[in-house]
């Protein structure tokens, strides 16, 4: 078998290359979901949106994602993978064109249904090609490599939006510029090659002899990496002939069924993206701005910026998993970072606690009014009756809020009151500061407060990315990518990606109406508990995959789960291959002695 200690001092460059390029697709994936964030400030304010119109434009390209990851993974099983992400660069292109010519909030939603289109057949196929493309050596680092353009795009995307905040109809721009890279990605993509193992499974060893050299390079001898793959496609074609000869089904997600290891890491790979979701980054992600609006930052572009800082933590922290994957294994990384995950978002929740209980008080109050709003003493409670709202004059000199007052909304808006001193601010009013053109000086807070602690929200979520980037962030898509047989990759890898994205549409458009529900603090402690539930089930069900080649994975997950001392899976237990994990899977096996089986009788 494969020695692949031998790859990594003679790979080809090339390889690089053609990870740059698929990973386009991840920073398309990152820009286009993170733009979001910043610009809904802006288009909620201009368009009126309610928080059902908010949600629904985010959530609708998440949506479209979760349907179009499903017919990815049958798409590339057919047509190949390297079609499958031209298409999603196509539909890139003409979703942020739409975006950017919109002219009213259906205009809007429908771009951001179509990107949802590329990003649900991009998410699901750019890491399974790397996957197949790579060495079992630079597997981790190259599917991390896309993870960490996924957060750069993010980190870019609240760059323009902070830029762009101030100009006339920057929104626009935010949305529509990423039309760019997904021209850039369409040209660069004709010029790479089809996955070797896709051209190998359809009948084409010559054409998948020769991509594989040229990956690997000229001087790498690549016998042993296609006898490997040579034998699990003749396992696959030996096993459908079997179940044909017993008058079994040849559906593949029959053969999943009854693979009882395939299952059992199909089951794994969902509670990855599941868990990835329910942690609540894209709550983050998305509504970032949102957040740190809630905890006081009132004026949008510095809202914007600050969650462009953040952002940038997510970004580079992502670093650090491409560092550590290959040196401290998957299982770990994915174990220490969502214990990190756990503590911070339990630090979120006491940093809305303690901005709650500082709010600034009703001093103006308008006794002609028979409303329930003049009730209120303070900000929190004003918030906590319906179609009320904080009005307060932005005034930095004292402490920066005065002549606080609980007011009605006018009908049909959350962004002006129906009386009082918020009855008649500019449509730009918060989108600068208090001294802008036009502005009064008074600010309608409808749904959050000002407040001087909003550091410690900004603080937490930092903390947050600090400790979800280099581990949850990326190993889901890592492990999904490599844990697999070839004849179950694709339906595998579509039904976990589909996972991920239905779980992020389901967390993404219930946020506001968690915070109203919960409060702020009380959703950021129910996705603490999430978290804590997932930490709880990778303990006992994650084994370690470093090291391994794609074609031993099956075995992997062939063996009991043996787990009967928490504390020894922080041991490295060494065979004769290196690390072999630590606790889920009794025994080391060197790739040499790999045997290949027929999962349906395992």
């Amino acid at each position: 078998m494969i020695n692949s200690s031998d790859y990594s001092s003679s790979s080809s460059k090339f390889v690089y290359v053609l990870a740059f390029f698929s990973a386009i697709g991840g920073f398309l994936f990152g820009y286009d979901t993170g733009v979001v964030s910043g610009a809904m400030l802006i288009i909620r304010k201009e368009m009126e949106l309610t928080n059902g119109w908010h949600e629904a434009i985010v959530s609708a390209t998440i949506a479209a994602a979760w349907i179009f990851s499903l017919f990815g993974g049958y798409l590339s099983d057919r047509l190949g993978r390297k079609p499958v992400i031209l298409a999603a660069s196509v539909v890139f292109t003409a979703g942020s064109i739409v975006m950017g010519a919109a002219d009213g909030k259906e205009g809007l939603l429908a771009g951001r249904i179509i990107v949802g289109v590329g990003i649900g057949l991009a998410s699901m196929v750019v890491p399974m090609y790397l996957a197949e493309t790579a060495s079992s050596a630079q597997r981790g680092m190259l599917v991390t490599m896309n993870v960490m353009f996924i957060t750069g795009g993010q980190a870019m995307a609240a760059v323009f939006s902070g830029a762009l905040s101030t100009i006339p109809d920057g929104w626009r721009y935010m949305l529509g510029i990423a039309a760019i890279p997904a021209v850039i990605q369409f040209v660069g993509f004709l010029l790479m090659p089809e996955s070797p193992r896709w051209l190998f499974s359809h009948g084409k060893p010559d054409e998948a002899r020769k991509v594989l050299q040229r990956i690997r390079g000229p001087c790498h001898n690549i016998d042993d990496e296609l006898e490997a793959i040579k034998a699990s496609v003749d396992e696959s074609e030996r096993e459908l002939e079997y179940r044909r000869q017993r008058g079994q089904t040849a559906n593949v997600l029959i053969q999943i069924l009854q693979s009882p290891p395939v299952l059992r890491a199909l089951f794994l790979g969902c509670l990855l993206q599941m868990f990835q979701q329910i942690a609540g980054i894209n709550t983050v992600m998305y509504y970032s701005a949102t957040i740190i609006q809630m905890a006081g930052f009132y004026d949008t572009s510095k809202a914007i910026w600050l969650s462009a800082l953040v952002a940038s933590v997510n970004f580079i922290c992502t670093f650090l998993g491409i560092y550590l994957v290959e040196k401290v294994g998957r299982r770990r990384l994915t174990l220490g970072s969502l214990l990190g995950v756990v503590l911070s978002l339990a630090f979120l929740a006491v940093g809305f606690m303690i901005v709650d209980s500082n709010a600034f008080s009703v001093t103006e109050f308008y006794n002609d009014k028979n409303d329930l709003c003049n009730s209120a003493s303070e900000c929190n409670e004003c918030n906590s009756i319906v179609d009320c709202g904080y009005c307060f004059m932005d005034d930095p000199a004292n402490g920066g809020v005065s002549k606080g007052s609980c007011l009605l909304s006018k009908e049909n808006s959350t962004f002006l009151s129906d009386y009082g001193p918020c009855s008649n601010l500019s449509s730009t009013a918060g989108l600068s500061s208090s001294n802008a053109a036009g502005h009064s000086g008074f600010i309608y807070a409808y749904g959050w407060c000002p407040s001087p602690y909003g550091w410690i929200t900004v603080l937490g979520l930092m903390t947050y990315l600090l400790f979800f980037a280099p581990g949850m962030g990326p190993m889901p898509w890592t492990i999904n990518a490599e844990i697999y047989p070839l004849w179950a990759r694709s339906t595998c890898n579509s039904i976990a990606t589909s996972t991920n994205w239905f779980f992020n549409f389901l967390v993404s458009m219930t946020f506001l109406t968690i915070t109203e529900i919960l409060t702020r603090q009380g959703a950021f402690m129910f996705y603490c508990a999430l978290s804590t539930v997932g930490l709880l089930l990778f303990w006992w069900l994650l084994p370690e995959t470093k090291g391994r080649t794609l074609e031993e994975m099956e075995v992997v997950f062939s063996r009991p789960r043996t787990c009967p001392r928490p504390w020894d899976s922080w041991k490295i237990k060494k065979s004769k291959t290196g690390d072999s994990g630590a606790c889920p899977e009794a025994g080391g096996e060197s790739s040499k002695n790999v045997q290949f089986h027929d999962s349906s009788r395992i």
